[in-house]
């Protein structure tokens, strides 16, 4: 009996534009397998016989050899009869209009590196070079499947030696279908801020070397869009950055030449180490040295740095010719998305760049850089996007399975929320989560969220039958949502935020969620942001929250941390006892009794049980932040206080009710942190003790609730000490915590969330 066979397999994931055909190529070739190899809409499908053992070995060896930066999601194997196959061929692509994943855009790998570092290498300088392993993808395709003519790369044609190149099975560019060089590709050219070109090519590159060494600001094309990067060492440019960009006090991002050089300003652990040099060299979070070479205006009153290395040859090669870091930050106006045509950027950019680093590659999507921080001995996002965007999850059959919709799941466009927007579409079972888009308040950036959902929908031959949104009447995704005349879900933003944790760590329910965050709206119409949600099989409670509390002003209120805490202060004494606290002298006498009239008479003021309000508020009565120039600031720097004390005490707080939902009141713990205040207790001190009690309160929710699992969602959860805090208390008492995995645990992830919405409670 014959032991040959043949396997028809089809496998999905992130397994095009990442060198997996040729992989597969290769693997067969060594194992003396014939057969075919194509790009499909459904993924890569393999036709291969041979030996029945080396089959085996050749089904194993997909798995262990892979391409480091592919994703292997399903494999689906059918044995049939053996055809015959003469050899083994990379055939020409299909389009089935099935799903496939989109490959994200990587940094430029290490050989690479090695070529434009080489005199006698042909590639020798090129700021473009790339392989099948790194370089431009997500932002550069135009459809699926993956080829060369589905990406802006098209308008290049191959030289002769490329083609060469494509052809060598024994090569790193062997089918690489983003393959150029200095003959055939892009090129560099420099402009004025007028537009006007001064330079070209290497010439480009010298003269923008010299405008950095000489202080001047650039804005470069980058591998997703616009940049401004100047000398990080240049107090003079950093300060006209912040002044322009309207950024007082925000951290810049910082790029070095290498890990030599990182080390110099920061800490690195050996996790920080490989999240800087992995294929995704997103920006790192990491512990500055207080000796550090660099000004503090970088990142003001903060320990911690916003660090990466270079992610595209060109970054590379400016470093290369400087002694110094870069600010690397996004090319744009506050607020609005990052600029990534050439007339746009000069337009919108001209009154802060000195000069334009551009080239003639087209990027069809702008994408930010991704950030990161190690929380719990793992990777945490606070921004998912170049390098890990678009993110793709299967939905579980045996999680799922017992829903209703599961079983004839709908085609869903979830447009998430206002702040750190993302959409999401589910297809076939299927999640994809775009790069992050930013908050919703201007026009461009409500454009560039309308193109990401068409960018969406083209690639993946997507057509919703059902929208979901925000519970929240006036957001603009909301608006959007119920303008497309279908199906519409509405879903409630803490409740969001735990079912996108919930299915990131693949559990199901029971699950008891602890969504914290600045604002969310609330079933009840008030602003959530202290939440502890119960899901179960068919529904969903909220058994726990803060005691509410009025913020005067409205909106104004999310900016000035002194009104969070002046709403406090009246749940507890209408100011009378604390007018001692320095806050208040913050305010003038009239401004502080319109303010007082606010609270008294509920003249615009809403309620909140906010956590992340709570933060303001302490942040501002202890004089440590009175204004959130940027989302976040006062919870960050209320954390940093952590790091100066280790007391293991925490304040007093009382659990009010006998039934859902309980009352978290948090009036003991602002008493006695005003007793510690004036006692002169050191601010930081004070800080762990409120992050403890924190913890304390979860730990003594998760008890009366008597779930084991329980999840950390939003904002809140992006600060590393309460995390960790959280996390040690619940396990001390056989809990069972979770946090994200893949994606962010602000709103970055209520996309996700609102379709898993969609899919368990209809």
């Amino acid at each position: 009996m014959s032991q040959k066979k043949r396997l028809n397999i089809i496998i999905k994931g992130i397994v095009q534009g990442v060198g997996f055909r040729p992989f597969i190529y290769k693997l067969s070739i060594k194992l003396d397998l014939k057969g075919i190899v194509i790009n499909s809409g459904s993924g890569v499908i393999v036709e291969v016989e041979g030996n029945k053992y080396n089959l085996q070995s050749f089904l194993l060896k997909i798995h262990e050899e892979k391409p480091v930066i592919s994703k292997i999601d399903t494999i689906k194997v059918i044995t049939l009869k053996p055809v015959g196959y003469p050899t083994f061929e990379i055939k020409n692509s299909i389009n089935d209009k099935k799903n496939v994943t989109v490959p994200p855009d990587l940094a430029t790998c290490q050989d690479c590196l090695e070529e434009i570092s080489d005199p006698n290498n042909r590639r020798y300088l090129y700021p473009f070079t790339n392989c099948t392993n790194c370089g431009s993808r997500y932002s550069i395709i135009l459809g699926l499947p993956y080829d060369r003519s589905q990406t802006s790369i098209n308008k290049f044609t191959m030289c002769k030696f490329c083609k060469e190149e494509y052809k060598d099975s024994l090569g790193k560019r062997f089918h690489s279908q983003v393959n150029f060089c200095p003959y055939c590709g892009p090129e560099l050219k420099l402009l004025n801020n007028k537009g006007q070109i001064l330079s070209y090519s290497l010439e480009a590159l010298r003269q923008c070397i010299n405008e950095l060494k000489a202080g001047k600001i650039i804005a470069i094309k980058g591998l997703g869009g616009f940049q401004f990067i100047t000398n990080a060492r240049n107090i003079n440019s950093v300060n006209k950055l912040r002044k322009y960009k309207n950024r007082p006090a925000k951290p810049f991002a910082l790029m070095y030449s290498s890990l030599e050089a990182i080390r110099t300003d920061c800490q690195i652990s050996l996790l920080e180490k490989e999240l800087l040099i992995s294929p995704q060299a997103p920006i790192v979070l990491l512990k500055r040295k207080t000796n550090n070479s660099l000004n503090c205006n970088i990142a003001p009153n903060n320990p911690y740095l916003g660090v990466m290395l270079s992610s595209t040859s060109l970054h590379y090669l400016l470093l290369k010719e400087l002694n110094f870091p870069l600010i690397v930050t996004s090319g744009n106006i506050n607020s609005e998305p990052i600029c990534i045509e050439e007339g746009e950027a000069i337009q919108s950019l001209g009154p802060i760049a000195d000069s334009f680093l551009v080239h003639d590659l087209p990027i069809i999507r702008p994408i930010d850089d991704s950030v990161v921080r190690i929380i719990q001995g793992r990777k945490s996002f606070i921004r998912c996007a170049r390098g890990y965007a678009p993110i793709s999850l299967m939905m579980n059959k045996q999680l799922y399975s017992n829903y209703k919709k599961f079983i004839n799941i709908p085609n869903v466009l979830a447009v998430g929320s206002h702040t750190k927007n993302t959409v999401a579409i589910l297809k076939n079972n299927q999640i994809f989560v775009s790069q992050h888009i930013g908050e919703l308040s201007t026009l461009k950036t409500f454009e560039s969220f309308k193109n990401t959902i068409n960018s969406l929908k083209a690639l993946y031959q997507f057509k919703p039958q059902i929208i979901v949104c925000d519970k929240h009447p006036d957001y603009v995704s909301s608006h959007f949502a119920k303008a497309q005349k279908l199906p519409l879900g509405k879903v409630q933003h803490h409740y969001a935020h735990v079912l996108s944790c919930m299915l990131d760590n693949q559990l199901k329910p029971p699950v008891l969620g602890i969504a914290w965050d600045g604002t969310g709206y609330g079933n009840d119409s008030t602003i959530w942001g202290g939440e502890f949600i119960l899901v179960l099989n068919n529904y969903y409670e909220r058994i726990a929250h803060f005691h509410p509390f009025k913020l005067p002003g409205g909106d104004k209120a999310i900016k000035d941390s002194k009104r969070s805490a002046l709403g406090m202060l009246y749940e507890i004494s209408n100011f009378k006892d604390n007018l001692e606290l320095s806050f208040l002298k913050e305010f003038s006498k009239q401004e502080l009794s319109l303010l007082q009239q606010m609270l008294s008479l509920n003249i615009n003021t809403f309620l909140t049980t906010s956590v992340g309000r709570l933060f303001d508020g302490v942040a501002a009565i202890l004089g440590i932040c009175y204004e959130n120039t940027f989302e976040g600031q006062s919870s960050m720097m209320l954390e940093h206080a952590t790091i100066s004390s280790e007391t293991e005490d925490s304040y007093t707080y009382t659990i009010r009710g006998t039934k859902y939902p309980y009352i978290v009141d948090w009036k003991p713990i602002i008493k006695e942190i005003i007793q510690d205040l004036l006692s002169k207790v050191p601010y930081g001190e004070i800080s762990v003790k409120f992050h403890n009690t924190l913890a304390e309160i979860i730990v003594d929710i998760a008890k009366i609730s008597q779930i084991k699992n329980i999840l950390l969602t939003g904002g809140c959860f992006q600060n590393k000490y309460l995390t960790e805090r959280v996390i040690f208390r619940l396990e001390q008492e056989n809990l069972v915590p979770f946090f994200h995995k893949h994606i962010p645990s602000n709103d970055g992830g209520i996309a996700l969330g609102q379709i898993i919405a969609e899919i368990i409670h209809k």
